[in-house]
């Protein structure tokens, strides 16, 4: 009979360890947010975002030409997006990322993580 108490001991030890990141991880996973940035009459809309580091970003193409969201300083690219395409990304730490549309420059956009 000891050895069912022990281990139902061990048991409840493992589970009460493994609550505190189960908790952390679920916390972390309900603090995230999902943005759209929509690509349409040639402009990104928003065109400046301030996101949260761990959200993400989904760019959606509703214009006819094809499109990109392109960081100036190579730290992303969704490469070209025809019509109803999406592409998404998830960023981490905090910083400001300045992009724009390779084959239409003058469109530009900021996402800012904080």
């Amino acid at each position: 009979m000891t050895n069912p108490t022990r281990r139902n001991v061990l048991r409840l030890g493992a589970s009460l360890l493994a609550l505190p990141l189960a908790a952390a991880t679920a916390n972390a996973a309900s603090h995230s947010t999902s943005h759209t940035v929509v690509i349409k009459g040639m402009k990104f809309t928003p065109a400046d975002l301030v996101i949260n580091a761990g959200d993400t970003v989904m760019w959606v193409n509703e214009d006819s030409a094809r499109h990109s969201a392109t960081d100036l300083n190579g730290a992303f690219d969704t490469g070209l997006l025809a019509k109803g395409a999406s592409a998404s990304l998830t960023f981490g730490g905090a910083g400001t990322f300045n992009y724009r549309c390779t084959p239409h420059s003058a469109m530009r956009g900021t996402i800012t993580i904080n």
